[in-house]
């Protein structure tokens, strides 16, 4: 929220490092993901009710620094009067120190109130940005129609956004306090003084109010296209390579100039909004001050208040400029905190893809792929032994993405036909944490974070197999090349490595996680054909006993493993060993001898 910073009053005392920080610790019912809907209002209330003492507190201070605001001018306008008329050095001199006690009274409500809200402020954005990254990153999928770069979006500035309505609420009341005391001042120099403040505050809120309605809509439209935006550039950070590969990075630009474009027209139209919005509110303040001001000139001229009176009209009528920006400008950061909670809620209120199950696979068991059909697999059917090493040639690229897929549980099993099953045991019928422990699919384009080789591998660091993993997966030379080791930067999505030792990296990732079934998509692609032979026949002898299958075309893990499955139109249409069908297979002599 802005509003803090615009302001010129007694806030520029704070500096930065006074501000208390927020707090980072997160109770575990913060952190949980709500079983029911989290509907807009929900979200708001939520936030008012955890926050209901921080903004007591703060409404409590920030109204004691307005009606200090709001004493100073009443004070002068008292002073003139009695000096005017008594000329008494002693009352001047209690005077002053009364405005001593005003002023000091305003410094130290603003300092410790804006301390009290800002704190809240972060704190509750903190919980929010963890509650929604808490259920984006749920195992089971949320049908929210969301790419990960809008989440990241609605994780960050949707959740401060939202947040901001713990200090609009203080800062509306103080605003509300500062303009009641002003009208009571004035009313009792001039009952039409003060009934000129109570009405042309109505009118000022009534215009402004019809006004944040459209800035409300226009700030959701705003916040839709930056994050589509920044889902389409994570889309093209990440397949920046393939994309070079065939030329379609231009086309890629393109679209998401297109994209960006939009964005930056709906940006341009909600400033011009916002804009037309504080330029109403300051002429309709300027206008209401000017009419104070005049009106009590008009009274003095007649008589019928004091030169103190005066003074203390005309000090009133520009302090209440201020309240009034303050207080015109609540509506619209209300509709900003309502659009931001309403986009949050997408993600929250998001209903789970699937159901999981109770149940739990036993240790070391066997994989089952029965009828499945889904794409382009067609009546998929296969069955791998426990500690059975077995390799899929998939002849098509297609089938082979929707075969890993299925068994990461990317695709619930009710969005395809048959059966999957682990130990025995349907996946539908588990858990995917629990499926998770026993099968890992470790995909061909497995994401490298950004911190040290170490931390990649071993993101735990509960790793049993961590040195066995990396001499597996030959990442040796990598860790050899640094003096730091294991403890080598690595930056976002491995940029300071090749895709070799990106995949490398990855595979020794899988490796080192030990799971009782392991599916490999593709581990190699990017590995020259001496490192993949070693690689293969590592993994051979590492996952010993130990159930895993290689969905590949690579010769190397093709010869490595127990057996070979032929993966053609959908449907296993050979089944023997690498050797046996390089002899008796002229397809598949063809498709995968280099």
């Amino acid at each position: 929220m802005t509003t803090p910073d615009e302001m010129t009053t007694p806030d520029e005392m704070t500096a930065p490092d006074e501000m208390a920080p927020a707090d980072e610790t997160t109770a575990p019912d913060e952190t949980a993901v709500p079983d029911a809907p989290a509907p807009r209002a929900g979200i708001l209330r939520t936030t008012l009710r955890r926050n209901v003492g921080a903004m007591a507190g703060g409404t409590l201070l920030m109204g004691l620094y307005q009606a200090g605001e709001t004493a100073f001018p009443i004070a002068l306008g008292l002073i003139v009067e009695h000096t005017m008329r008594e000329r008494d050095l002693g009352r001047l001199g209690l005077s002053i120190a009364a405005l001593a006690v005003i002023i000091t009274t305003v410094s130290l409500s603003w300092r410790f109130g804006m301390r009290v809200l800002q704190k809240a402020n972060t704190t509750e954005a903190h919980r929010w940005r963890v509650r929604v990254a808490a259920s984006a990153l749920q195992p089971v999928a949320r049908d929210t129609g969301l790419k990960s770069g809008e989440v990241l979006t609605i994780a960050t500035e949707d959740a401060d956004q939202t947040a901001d309505i713990i200090e609009v609420v203080p800062l509306l009341i103080s605003s509300l306090v500062a303009v009641l005391i002003t009208a009571v001042a004035l009313g009792l120099a001039d009952v039409r003084l003060g009934l000129l403040v109570i009405a042309g505050t109505i009118a000022i809120l009534s215009i402004l109010s019809v006004m944040s309605k459209r800035i409300g809509a226009s700030t959701r439209e705003q916040q839709a296209r930056v994050a589509r935006a920044g889902a389409k550039v994570a889309d093209l950070i990440s397949g920046l390579r393939p994309l070079h590969g065939f030329g379609g990075n231009h086309a890629a630009f393109r679209s998401y100039r297109r994209v960006s474009t939009e964005a930056k027209s709906q940006a341009i139209t909600v400033a011009r909004v916002n804009g037309a919005y504080a330029g109403v509110a300051l002429a309709l303040n300027a206008a209401l001050a000017a009419a104070v001001t005049l009106t009590a000139g008009w009274l003095a001229f007649e008589g019928r208040i004091g030169i103190g009176e005066l003074v203390m009209a005309v000090g009133l009528a520009q302090f209440i400029m201020e309240p009034l920006r303050l207080f015109s400008e609540m509506p619209k950061y209300v509709m900003i905190a309502r659009a931001s909670a309403e986009r949050m809620a997408l993600v929250l209120a998001a209903r789970p893809v699937m159901t999981p199950g109770t149940g739990r696979p036993s240790a070391g068991g066997d994989l089952e792929v029965d009828g499945v059909r889904y794409g382009s697999l067609r009546e998929l059917k296969f069955h791998v032994a426990a500690g059975e090493f077995v390799a899929i040639a998939a002849y098509q690229a297609q089938a082979a993405a929707d075969l890993a897929a299925v068994l990461a549980v990317r695709v619930p099993p009710g969005a395809y036909e048959g059966v999957v099953r682990v130990g025995g045991q349907d996946l539908a019928d588990l858990p995917v944490e629990g499926i998770r422990e026993h099968l890992l699919v470790n995909p061909y384009d497995g994401e490298i974070f950004a911190g040290t080789l170490r931390t990649n591998i071993d993101p735990s660091g509960t790793a049993r197999l961590l040195p066995e993993a990396v001499a597996a997966s030959m990442l040796t030379d990598v860790v050899a090349l640094h003096p730091e080791g294991l403890d080598h930067g690595v930056r976002d999505r491995g940029a300071n490595l090749s895709g070799g030792q990106r995949q490398r990296l990855s595979l020794a990732r899988a490796l080192a996680a030990d799971a009782g079934i392991l599916v490999l998509h593709d581990p190699t692609t990017a590995v020259d054909a001496v490192t993949e032979q070693l690689i293969a026949r590592n993994l051979a002898r590492l996952r010993a006993n130990r159930t895993t299958v290689v969905i590949t075309s690579s010769p190397a893990f093709l010869d490595a493993a127990d057996r070979v499955l032929v993966l053609d139109g959908g449907v296993i249409t050979a089944d023997d060993t690498h050797r046996g069908l390089l002899g008796t297979d002229a397809g598949y002599r063809q498709a995968v001898a280099r």
